[in-house]
C-alpha cells in the first residue's frame, strides 16, 4: 500500500501499464484523475459535497475511454481543453463504503499529469464550467491545511516527479 487517507481508502499501487491496454486487463477501470501543475504548484479543486480538496476527474461514463473521460472532466472543472496531457499509469484503490457504493470494494483509475504556464490560472478562473461540486480552485501554496483534507494523488504524482529531480 502506497497511501491511506483519513477515510481508510487506500492507493495500493501505480500501474505501469499502457493507456490503450489497461481497461482490458484490469477491471473495474471507473475514473480518472488529472494532478495539474501550475508553474511549479499544484492546482486543485475544492469539492463542495465532500468537503476535500482534491485533483481533478471523477467517474468514467458508459463506452468512454479513459482519455475522453479525463478530457471531458477538465473542460468542466478547469475550464480548458487541448490540455498537454500525460498518461501517468493505472491506479489501483481499496475504497471504503460511501456514496458511490455501500460496499468495500477494489477498483482501478487512470492517472494523467497536466503542467500548464502561470498565467493559465486565470484562464481557468474564467473559464471553468463546474462550479457547484468543485466550488473555488486554489493553488497548494494558498490552501489553509486546516480547512480541510488534501487529495492523496499527490503524493503519487510528487513521489514519481522526485524520482527525476
Amino acid at each position: 500500500m502506497m497511501f491511506k487517507d483519513s477515510k481508510g481508502n487506500e492507493f495500493v499501487e501505480l500501474i505501469k501499464i499502457g493507456e490503450n491496454i489497461a481497461m482490458e486487463q484490469y477491471t473495474p477501470v471507473t475514473h480518472c484523475l488529472a494532478v495539474v501543475m501550475v508553474g511549479s504548484d499544484y492546482l486543485l479543486g475544492w469539492n463542495r459535497l465532500r468537503k476535500d480538496w482534491e485533483t481533478f476527474g471523477e467517474c468514467m461514463e458508459d463506452g468512454e475511454t479513459m482519455r475522453e473521460c479525463i478530457i471531458r472532466e477538465c473542460l468542466e472543472e478547469i475550464g480548458l481543453c487541448d490540455l498537454p496531457m500525460e498518461y501517468i499509469g493505472l491506479m489501483h484503490f481499496n475504497l471504503v463504503p460511501d456514496y458511490f457504493s455501500t460496499e468495500y470494494r477494489e477498483e482501478y483509475g487512470g492517472l494523467y499529469g497536466i503542467k500548464l504556464q502561470s498565467e493559465d490560472f486565470e484562464k481557468i478562473e474564467e473559464y471553468r464550467l463546474d462550479r457547484e461540486e468543485i466550488e473555488r480552485v486554489a493553488l497548494l501554496r494558498d490552501i489553509d491545511v486546516n480547512e480541510g483534507y488534501i487529495d492523496c494523488t499527490l503524493k503519487v504524482a510528487n513521489k514519481r516527479r522526485n524520482m527525476y529531480n
